[in-house]
């Protein structure tokens, strides 16, 4: 672990190799790629827009690449994230129900409950309105590096309330304690983010546009790799999740990063084996999450949305960590899509 010495209680935990961060796609496989935009085109304190894109690519055992699916969304949300509009392709009926909700805590339940069928089908738009509440939550960091917060919010209630929510915040975490002594919440500044962009391959990921000042971007891929013939038939599972943040100066940095790699079982579509690794995270205490992945060794893939939401809590876990795992309930999906040798 390397301690940035720019600002007292920033940390960075590593290490963080951009060499492996994507992979050459591989014959038979299926790579789904999701961005969110977050940014607040009115001003640091007005209001929110989360502009979501979402891409499955397929390529063929001939190394052949072809667009499955793409989704996109445009969620539109007042300075405390109650949402104000929304926007989706393809377009779900019932979505408009979710005007006047919060894009935080309880948005994935009304949204199970408004559109219950969504998450079984093959469009990757899902994934997209299920990370809104997460990209949400890490654009205030934004508001936070440029000062726009103050710390006014660092109450014995605030503290309370947010003590043992997770591995980086829990009570005897390195975080608190420096808010109990300083009375401020640390300004933690990671790495400047490497290109995720594979030179040599022009489908590694979408185009994506330009990062504005003091916005976020959650990025996420997931391979779903067919095994070679004559191979043990296992199906191998890689993903790379980021947050990143945008200056005013222009330059981006990762505010988180895991990478997660999985074997699955594609005839009883069980997860054989996982684990998780922690590239960038801001806190010393962080990494110790990356254990809970473990857990869902031998799980169903189709339930690991509901059993990561209602199980993974407290300071054996992470939030954003938690968002990883969640999205991996998408290769059940994705099994569908891989092609014949």
């Amino acid at each position: 672990m390397a301690v940035l010495t720019s600002e007292p209680f920033t940390i960075i935990s590593g290490p963080h190799d951009p060499c492996t961060s994507t992979p050459p796609r591989a014959a038979r496989s299926v790579r789904r790629t999701t961005s969110i935009d977050t940014s607040r085109p009115d001003g640091l304190l007005g209001r929110l827009v989360l502009a979501g894109r979402a891409r499955d690519l397929v390529t063929d055992a001939d190394g052949d690449a072809v667009v499955a699916a793409e989704a996109a969304m445009e969620l539109r949300a007042d300075v405390l994230r109650s949402l104000t509009g929304i926007d989706t392709t393809p377009d779900i009926a019932g979505l408009q129900s979710l005007l006047g909700a919060t894009v935080g805590p309880g948005f994935r339940s009304r949204l199970d409950a408004v559109a219950p069928t969504l998450a079984l089908v093959a469009n990757p738009l899902y994934l997209l309105l299920d990370d809104a509440p997460g990209a949400a939550l890490v654009s205030g960091y934004a508001l936070q590096h440029a000062g726009a917060l103050g710390d006014s919010h660092m109450t014995d209630e605030f503290l309370a309330a947010q003590g043992d929510l997770c591995a980086g915040w829990a009570n005897d975490a390195s975080m608190m304690q420096a808010i109990r002594v300083t009375g401020r919440n640390p300004v933690v500044r990671g790495p400047v983010a490497p290109q995720l962009e594979r030179a040599d391959d022009p489908w590694s990921w979408p185009a994506l546009p330009t990062l504005v000042g003091h916005s976020t971007r959650r990025r996420r891929r997931i391979d779903l790799i067919a095994p070679m013939p004559g191979g043990d038939g296992l199906h191998r599972v890689d993903v790379h999740f980021r947050d990143s943040h945008m200056s005013a100066a222009g330059v981006e940095t990762v505010v988180h990063e895991y990478a997660v790699r999985a074997t699955v079982d594609a005839d009883t579509r069980t997860i054989v084996a996982i684990d998780a690794t922690a590239h960038v995270l801001p806190w010393v205490e962080c990494p110790s999450a990356v254990a809970s992945a473990l857990r869902l060794a031998e799980m169903p893939i189709a339930g690991l949305r509901k059993h990561v939401r209602s199980t993974f809590r407290g300071t054996t876990t992470c939030t954003h960590l938690n968002d990883v795992l969640r999205g991996l309930a998408d290769v059940d999906q994705l099994l569908d899509l891989v092609p014949a040798t």
